[in-house]
């Protein structure tokens, strides 16, 4: 049987990480992007849960707005504008099925075949492969330590016909850490007024900064209404409930709400609740706090056994903050081989040019994370890679 499926679709491949995740087994995940399991608010969300089924059940069974329950847009509007810095008279804001939904709900709106959309290069996989679900043309932009590079953004800018928006994650950039600094961040806002093409900001590690000073965001620019901006709850409270944002001019913010009603219909209002409720009646701060010292402490860990077992065989770039160490291996050793024999020794890397706009293109880069592997992994993991590297 053909079964014809969609051009977008079926020239996508299966996400190299969910599918290295599924036939991890018993190997240590360096590969993986999920928080650390002692930084969930367990406590508070059992609690919550209790509470909500308890006092409304039905209201947290129902169907809901689209848009939102009305108590956490409200809620979420103002912490946008107070601890992010967003959002002006002329935007609106709805809850969303975590962030992958505003990628989603973005190329529906914005996106047909054959329309480019400029990324940051490497970028986030996900993102990547939504776009490209939508028929997009992916053209890459190489990111530098202090986040992209402008000149070469102009110039895709210049001779790119069709550009949609430019997709960034300007703090603690997936896979690559680095952070954009406040100039670029300014001139990127200017080279997307310029060209008249709008800005998909996204940002899920924001509150995940262990040293450094917070950089304003894009969206904070935004007085000619072309960024849309992207939060979520996903590492900040746990990626299970599915709850992020999409913050944007109200005429967007109208569409946006429109291609959701073909999705979803409306975020589950349980994962609205608790959410609503653990920023309202919950030490958020405090547990802001809490979770940037764990992070802290197994970056630094991982840096130290990254320092000490593979110090003679790669180089990398140490993050301000997020999830992950991006890491590029001297030009004798073969990434793929690296890849392949660390995961039959029982450690699993993602490789880089899974991050890539073109996958078949060489690359020398591993992504590592240390949210999701205990301490002991982390060590234990990293002392095999370095075994690894010498055998290469």
């Amino acid at each position: 049987m053909d079964y014809g499926f969609a051009y977008g679709v079926s020239s996508l491949k299966p996400s190299v990480i969910r599918e290295i995740l599924k036939s991890s087994g018993n190997t240590i995940p360096l590969a993986a992007g999920n928080p650390a399991p002692d930084a969930f608010p367990v406590d508070d969300i059992k609690k919550i849960v209790k509470d909500v089924l308890d006092s409304d059940p039905v209201l947290a069974l129902q169907y809901g707005i689209t848009e939102g329950y009305a108590p956490l847009v409200a809620e979420l509007t103002k912490l946008a504008k107070n601890r992010y810095g967003v959002g002006t008279d002329n935007d609106s804001l709805i809850v969303t099925s975590g962030a992958q939904q505003v990628m989603s709900l973005t190329s529906q709106c914005f996106i047909n075949n054959g329309d480019c959309v400029i990324c940051e290069e490497p970028s986030f996989i996900g993102a990547l492969n939504c776009f490209r679900s939508y028929g997009a043309r992916l053209v890459g932009v190489p990111v530098e330590s202090d986040g992209i590079n402008i000149e070469a953004l102009e110039e895709k800018l210049k001779a790119e016909s069709n550009v949609k928006f430019i997709y960034t994650i300007p703090n603690f950039q997936n896979p690559a850490g680095a952070t954009m600094s406040l100039e670029k961040r300014k001139a990127l806002y200017e080279l997307a007024k310029k060209y008249g093409v709008m800005v998909l900001e996204d940002n899920p590690y924001g509150d995940l900064r262990v040293s450094g000073s917070d950089v304003a965001a894009i969206k904070s620019f935004d007085t000619d209404g072309i960024v849309i901006y992207s939060g979520s709850f996903s590492k900040i409270v746990a990626p299970g409930i599915r709850v992020g944002f999409v913050l944007a001019p109200s005429e967007v913010i109208a569409k946006l709400t429109v291609a959701k009603q073909t999705q979803d219909v409306h975020t589950p209002l349980i994962s609205q609740l608790i959410v609503y409720k653990w920023l309202t009646e919950y030490d958020f701060e405090g547990h802001i706090e809490k979770i940037r010292k764990i992070y802290k402490r197994k970056l630094d860990l991982l840096c130290g056994c990254i320092d000490e077992q593979l110090g003679d065989f790669l180089t990398y770039h140490r993050p301000e903050g997020g999830l992950f160490v991006w890491a590029k291996l001297n030009d004798g050793i073969n990434m793929l081989d690296f890849c392949r024999k660390a995961s039959a020794a029982g450690v699993s890397v993602v490789p880089g040019n899974a991050f890539m706009t073109d996958g078949d293109a060489e690359c020398q880069y591993i992504r590592m994370n240390f949210s999701t592997p205990s301490d002991e992994d982390i060590v234990k993991g990293v002392k095999i890679l370095g075994e690894v590297a010498r055998s290469l």
